[in-house]
């Protein structure tokens, strides 16, 4: 019977996945984006048959094993991008570290005026950067690792849905703020999406994941101690 549900769960996160993805093909708006669409009709079916998530992640703890592969997988326009990346180093780090900065605190602050306790504080001011970085974060800072996952969620959905908006919106253009906007705020949902504006955006997005990574797991805290 696990079998089957195994398999079950995980041939129905597929085909969903299949046809979200065909549909934002043909109506390419940011609220289409597949992430978004198999997330909230999975959830409509989950909660409609009162299954567990624990039921449902033992199919999908097969597609969630590849995102480690996936975002390994985007060192590869970064790869084709390499003189690019050298030529404005300097750019891409004063980025990194405005984009970790403005994410930490705006998290911070978000849930210190919306009146959450301390243990909320210290796991959203992570949401900005990849889900294993974001856990590890969390609970460094006291914060609660399942949390962090969901706030990792809410900002990837969140910048890839309203980036194209804001772009557009504020006239921007440059595939140097285009790339890091979506990877120093988005994090992997982020960075593909700004594959789709193109290799040199997808490999700025990449390095601002990676880069945003590794700040905010030293700035975090520290910034933390220091509001607290």
């Amino acid at each position: 019977m696990m079998i089957v549900q195994m398999i079950l769960w995980f041939m129905i996160t597929l085909l969903l996945y299949v046809v979200f993805r065909r549909l934002y093909q043909i109506f390419p708006y940011p609220f289409m984006i597949p992430v978004l669409t198999c997330t909230v009709i999975l959830v409509l079916i989950l909660t409609s048959l009162d299954v567990s998530y624990d039921t449902y992640f033992s199919g999908g703890k097969w597609i969630d094993a590849l995102l480690g592969p996936a975002i390994v997988a985007l060192a590869f326009p970064l790869y084709q991008q390499r003189e690019l990346l050298s030529k404005y180093k300097l750019e891409i780090l004063v980025m990194v570290l405005i984009a970790s900065i403005v994410g930490i605190l705006s998290g911070y602050w978000l849930a210190v005026i919306s009146g959450y306790n301390e243990m909320i504080v210290s796991t959203i001011i992570s949401k900005n950067v990849t889900t294993p970085v974001a856990m590890e974060v969390a609970s460094m800072t006291g914060g609660e690792p399942a949390f962090a996952v969901i706030f990792v969620m809410i900002a990837g959905i969140g910048g890839a849905v309203t980036g194209p908006w804001l772009f557009q919106l504020l006239g921007i253009s440059n595939f140097l703020g285009v790339g890091m906007a979506f990877g120093g705020a988005s994090h992997a949902i982020g960075t593909s999406k700004a594959l789709e504006y193109g290799e040199r955006e997808a490999a700025i997005s990449s390095i601002g994941l990676s880069l945003c990574a590794l700040s905010v797991s030293i700035l975090g805290p520290i910034l933390l101690s220091w509001f607290s």
